[in-house]
C-alpha cells in the first residue's frame, strides 16, 4: 500500500462531523495509551501524523486518516481512571455512535498491550465486536518490549482472557521495528476484497 498521500482528514465528536461515507474504513479500539496512534503512524509510514500523547486519555475525538481509497479511524481510548464517570460515559457514547452508524465501516480491530493481561473493558469490547459481526482480530502492541521467546506465553494469556478461538487472530505488532506493517496491509486488502466479492454476489 502506498501511503504518500496519507493525511488527517477529519476530527469528529458528533455524527454530523464525520467525513462522507465514500470509502471503506478500518477502526481501532483499545485502552488509553495502548498505542493506537503509534500503530496508525507505523501503518502510514509517518512519525507524527496520528496524534500521540504520553498522557493517557488525551485522545477524546474520533480521528479519520485518509490513505488512498481507505480510511484508518482512531477511536478514543477507554478505561482511563483519572477522569470523571460522566466524561468516561461521554467517550463511550462517542465510540458507540460511530460503531452503530457507520455503514462503510468494514472492520474494527482491538488493540491490547502484549505485556499485560487484557482488562475487563477489553473483554467487553471484544465481545461487543464479535456480537456485531466483526472478525475478532486483535493487535498485540508493543511487541518490541518483550523477547520473541516470550510471545507465545503472552499471546496465550490474551487468548484465554478474551476467549479467542483462533490464536492466529492475535497479531504481535511493534511500532518501532514495523516488521508487520506489510502483513497488516495485506490483511486489510484481503478484507476489502472479500467484502467487494460479497457485494458482487448479491447483485
Amino acid at each position: 500500500m502506498k501511503t504518500d498521500d496519507a493525511r488527517l482528514e477529519q476530527v469528529a465528536v458528533k455524527k454530523e462531523q464525520y467525513p462522507e461515507a465514500d470509502v471503506y474504513e478500518f477502526a481501532f479500539a483499545g485502552r488509553s495509551n495502548v498505542g493506537k496512534s503509534s500503530f496508525i503512524n507505523a501503518m502510514l509510514g509517518r512519525k507524527n501524523l496520528a496524534r500521540t500523547s504520553s498522557a493517557p486519555g488525551k485522545t477524546r475525538t474520533i480521528n479519520f486518516y485518509r490513505v488512498s481509497d481507505l480510511r484508518l479511524v482512531d477511536l478514543p481510548g477507554y478505561g482511563y481512571a483519572r477522569v470523571s464517570k460522566i466524561e468516561r460515559n461521554s467517550w463511550a457514547g462517542v465510540i458507540n455512535t460511530y460503531l452503530e452508524n457507520r455503514e462503510n465501516l468494514l472492520e474494527v480491530l482491538l488493540l491490547v498491550d502484549i505485556r499485560h493481561e487484557p482488562s475487563e473493558l477489553d473483554k467487553a469490547m471484544y465481545d461487543y465486536l464479535i456480537a456485531n459481526g466483526h472478525s475478532g482480530l486483535v493487535i498485540a502492541t508493543k511487541a518490541d518490549k518483550i523477547s520473541r521467546g516470550q510471545y507465545q506465553n503472552h499471546i496465550a494469556k490474551i487468548q484465554k482472557k478474551l476467549g479467542i478461538k483462533n490464536r492466529d487472530n492475535i497479531i504481535p505488532f511493534s511500532s518501532v521495528d514495523k516488521k508487520m506493517v506489510d502483513e497488516m496491509w495485506d490483511i486489510f486488502e484481503d478484507i476489502v476484497g472479500f467484502y467487494d466479492g460479497s457485494e458482487e454476489d448479491e447483485l
